[in-house]
């Protein structure tokens, strides 16, 4: 490790001193995504405020070292893509009514510069560099449609069929399914009330609280509403398959769904991606449940094989294999727990993700999961409830703009005491409840220099990109 963090400290001294020379601005893209109310409008909004006035960021250590000299906004690189709306979105979260910004429905771009003053010896020859971040903004629905593309139409219709069987919001669509015969003659009305129906169910069990609502095209369609591409559903494998059949047919969309909407995405935007965070909503999934913990663990684990992890090197650059190097999972809503449960909530995502960091570690990534809260909206109390003293917060509600004082429920600093029940099946909590409310963004004055508040943003900041500032 000590030989390691000397040949990378070198490497970069070099990078600099050759970046001086040539001219050469390097860029690093940052892919931002997560699963729907997870707050990735909040964190890049929030990340970019704090990067532009640093007086919250004493983690990040180019800050803590006093060698940033500036960071400013310019115009994003991609001319196609929508500039994410950072101005609006602060305005949101800071203004003299503050509310959370709209969410992610379609992907955008921003790039910050940073231009610093480089340490080392060999870089103490050398004026400023700059460094160009490009941050990435992209629905975690449209992740999660990459696991498509290793799956076949019935490998998909039966994972799906059985996955999503027994829930109540899948009941109207399963009824429809089960009553179709797929081996008769294509009649588009009826493939397109089963495609209404399929996603009447992920547009409930998006609301209900289930992660893996896939294809995420159909939560949000944009131009693509009313094609082909997406008017097909998971359907039985009947014994016989003739050709314009409502089953062949069904088989070519989501062919078509895969190589016209999924691969498109992978080859312009998510294979560029240098480093990325995932933003986990882990709370909201221990309130809603075992159930929902489990299906959590196993769209997690899903995401993190899409990312092809690894270490980027001048033959993979070559070969056109760029892999991601750098992955953050991070636990959202840290702000909704007293700080004494911060290394709780932290070590519950670590086990959830066991699985997949071990296997994106052993392919040559780096990984890292941390509880954080991008726009802090509660301040902590301690309550008296029968006579016992609890680590609560207090902020704001989203419902009626009240203040409330909430204490979610004692964390486990064991996790298998969630996990366990979670992958057997429980339906509910053996012997706790988890409680969680909707908190609206807190008035706030912020003073010269310092964005908005925020726990281990900071943190985030400096695992993405501290290491080439």
């Amino acid at each position: 490790m000590v030989f390691s963090g000397l040949t990378h400290g070198i490497a970069r001294q070099i990078e600099a001193a050759a970046s001086a020379i040539t001219g050469y601005e390097p860029v690093l893209r940052i892919g931002v995504t997560g699963l729907s109310r997870a707050g990735k409008t909040v964190f890049i909004t929030s990340l970019v405020a704090n990067l532009l006035d640093r007086a919250r960021m004493p983690q990040l250590s180019a800050q803590a070292q006093n060698r940033i000299e500036a960071v400013y906004l310019q115009p994003q690189p991609d001319d196609t893509l929508p500039r994410f709306a950072f101005e609006d979105h602060l305005a949101a979260m800071t203004g003299d009514d503050p509310r959370w910004p709209q969410s992610t429905r379609a992907i955008s771009e921003l790039r910050l510069s940073f231009r610093t003053r480089p340490g080392g010896f060999i870089n103490s020859f050398a004026g400023p560099r700059t460094l160009h971040v490009d941050i990435v903004d992209y629905p975690g629905e449209w992740l999660l449609d990459l696991a498509l593309l290793d799956k076949s139409y019935s490998e998909w219709s039966e994972d799906t069929l059985h996955r999503i069987a027994k829930r109540p919001e899948a009941a109207d669509f399963m009824a429809h399914a089960r009553a179709e015969d797929g081996a008769l003659r294509l009649e588009e009305p009826k493939a397109q009330a089963l495609a209404a129906h399929f996603t009447a169910y992920l547009k409930a069990a998006r609301a209900a609280g289930w992660s893996d609502c896939t294809p995420g095209r159909f939560l949000l369609p944009g131009d693509l509403a009313g094609s082909p591409v997406l008017t097909f559903a998971p359907l039985p494998l009947p014994a016989q398959t003739p050709r314009n059949s409502l089953w062949r047919e069904m088989q070519r969309r989501y062919d078509a769904y895969k190589s016209r909407v999924i691969q498109p995405f992978f080859r312009e935007h998510f294979a560029k991606i240098d480093r990325q965070i995932v933003l986990v909503d882990v709370l909201s999934a221990l309130h809603q449940g075992p159930q929902a913990v489990e299906d959590l663990r196993r769209t997690m684990a899903d995401v993190l094989d899409a990312f092809r992890p690894g270490r980027n090197g001048w033959l993979t650059g070559i070969l056109g294999g760029k892999r991601v190097e750098k992955i953050l999972f991070a636990a959202t809503k840290a702000d909704h727990l007293h700080h004494h449960q911060h290394p709780a909530l932290t070590g519950i995502m670590r086990a959830m993700l066991r699985e997949a960091l071990s296997r994106a570690d052993f392919a040559g990534a780096q990984t890292a999961a941390i509880s954080m809260a991008s726009l802090r909206c509660t301040i902590e109390e301690t309550v008296l409830r029968d006579g016992v003293s609890l680590d609560a917060v207090r902020g704001r509600l989203l419902s009626n703009g009240k203040q409330a004082v909430m204490y979610p429920g004692q964390l486990p600093s064991d996790p298998t005491r969630l996990l366990s029940p979670a992958r057997e099946g429980a339906e509910k909590w053996l012997d706790a409840d988890y409680a969680l409310m909707e908190f609206a963004p807190a008035r706030t004055t912020l003073r010269p220099g310092e964005g908005p508040p925020h726990i281990r943003l900071d943190r985030a900041a400096e695992f993405l990109i501290g290491d080439r500032l």
